[in-house]
């Protein structure tokens, strides 16, 4: 009897001492904060991170949905550790101005990427009559400096998204640049601007939004940027990765899988096809697909195997 007791005690032992194990190990794990915005490209990149610091090196995210100018500052004074969608050197070069001696540039994770105005590529007119003759003649739009001679057309509207995002301030200038001023830009967000741009194309009417690539738009319809010879929206954007300053030291292991992380434009625009695809409900779980089918370019961010 006095051994069955014995080894009842040292089950009940043991069990405490796993379940104290299994406790203290849950705790004790680091979390990463990770600043991102509502846009495509911001949830691609934060989400597929999130999924490579949890799902490969244990680690877990704190994931912080916000604006974009307070994503500079959350890692600026250190209340993120991370973001993944600073676009330079035009779209966000006043915020780079402003918090570039508080933070770390780790450099591109995404390069070829692009702003501007954005029209459907398609013949504009209303359909009439039985045979579909237009009301009028097709108009052909191939820079911004079009826009004015076709006002009615677009209804004298560029469709935007929030107010503080950077491309929409080169809009503003591009409005005055170029002789919009019966033009209004409308705020909004990037669902409302991508719904009111299917609903344009679905009805074969012209529409002009503020657009950016990589984005599952350009997948999904046949779109085309507007020439913009004055530069105001520069040339080709380069998606940077932010950290803020003492993370090499705090989290060696974290810094080391931001420093690393790069992919396409094409590799980035897969997650988001996903993910608008199952109408942006669980993107981690889309993130943890684009792992499984990269395990590549996974083991080149862990640096795996050298």
């Amino acid at each position: 009897m006095k051994k069955l007791v014995k080894q009842a005690l040292l089950m009940v032992l043991l069990v405490a001492v796993l379940a104290t194990a299994a406790v203290t190990d849950a705790t004790s794990r680091e979390t990463v904060k990770i600043a991102y915005t509502n846009w495509s490209s911001s949830i691609a990149g934060a989400h597929v991170m999130q999924a490579v610091l949890q799902e490969e090196l244990g680690y877990h995210v704190e994931m912080i949905l916000t604006d974009a100018e307070e994503m500079w500052q959350l890692v600026a004074d250190g209340t993120a550790d991370a973001m993944l969608s600073a676009w330079l050197p035009t779209t966000h070069e006043h915020y780079l101005q402003t918090y570039r001696d508080r933070l770390e540039d780790l450099g591109p994770n995404l390069i070829g990427a692009r702003i501007g105005l954005v029209v459907p590529d398609i013949a504009s007119g209303r359909q009439v009559g039985a045979q579909g003759k237009r009301a009028r003649s097709p108009i052909t739009l191939e820079s911004i400096s079009d826009l004015p001679r076709h006002a009615d057309v677009f209804h004298r509207n560029i469709i935007g998204i929030d107010p503080e995002a950077g491309i929409m301030a080169r809009t503003r200038e591009a409005m005055a640049s170029y002789d919009l001023d019966d033009f209004r830009l409308i705020e909004g967000s990037e669902q409302t601007m991508t719904e009111l741009l299917a609903q344009a194309i679905r009805y074969k009417r012209q529409v002009v939004i503020t657009g950016w690539t990589p984005h599952w738009m350009f997948a999904r319809w046949n779109l085309k940027f507007l020439d913009d010879p004055q530069g105001v929206f520069g040339t080709t954007e380069r998606i940077h990765t932010m950290v803020r300053p003492g993370l090499h030291d705090d989290m060696p292991a974290v810094y080391a899988v931001l420093d690393r992380f790069s992919w396409t434009p094409e590799e980035a625009s897969l997650f988001m096809i996903w993910n608008e695809n199952d109408h942006g409900l669980y993107p981690y779980e889309k993130a943890r697909r684009w792992l499984r089918n990269h395990p590549d370019r996974v083991r080149q961010w862990l640096a795996e195997g050298e």
